[in-house]
């Protein structure tokens, strides 16, 4: 896949990601406004926010499992040989990549259980599972991001900075 290309991708999943974290803050300043001065509150804001809170999390995190554009200390990195940055960068790329497995598989055995289970949000009804769904893809997008920065890690020695421009460059490309 061209970078470029998944930097485009990786901007949707920032824009999906800042949408849902400004739907959520939308939400519980109207809730809390009609809460307390119309005493009647948004059904169901609690629920609703905490869930799109959920994915908005988990698809920004698709994001900077691909760019690397998370707090790190290279420290260790900086001064070594490429060479060995590489295999250190590809390390723990790869503890990552363990991690984010993990959490595909444990979600979605959430998503099946809560499919089952019929769990919906208490006051409007609405059935959890579609938005534990929307998490389990957020993390399997996540898992793929992660996995095409090991592979560009280990083929082409690509560091971890590489692609902290990406974000600029296809947002100006965009406008």
């Amino acid at each position: 896949m061209e970078p470029n290309l998944i930097g485009r991708i990786l901007v949707w999943f920032e824009r999906l990601s800042g949408i849902l974290f400004g739907l959520v803050t939308v939400l519980i300043v109207v809730s809390s406004i009609g809460r307390y001065l119309l005493a009647h509150p948004v059904p169901d804001a609690f629920d609703l926010s905490r869930l799109l809170l959920g994915i908005a999390i988990v698809w920004g995190f698709a994001s900077v499992a691909y760019m690397g554009t998370h707090i790190k200390v290279d420290i260790l990195v900086e001064v070594l040989p490429p060479k060995f940055a590489k295999w250190i960068n590809a390390f723990a790329w790869s503890i990552l990549l363990l991690f984010t497995g993990l959490l595909v598989w444990k979600m979605w055995g959430r998503v099946i259980n809560t499919y089952h289970s019929g769990d919906t949000t208490m006051e409007l009804r609405l059935k959890h599972w579609p938005f534990f769904l929307a998490i389990w893809l957020g993390f399997v997008a996540a898992f793929v991001a992660t996995a095409l920065r090991l592979w560009l890690i280990i083929s082409r020695n690509a560091g971890l900075g590489d692609f902290e421009a990406i974000e600029t460059d296809v947002a100006k490309n965009d406008e």
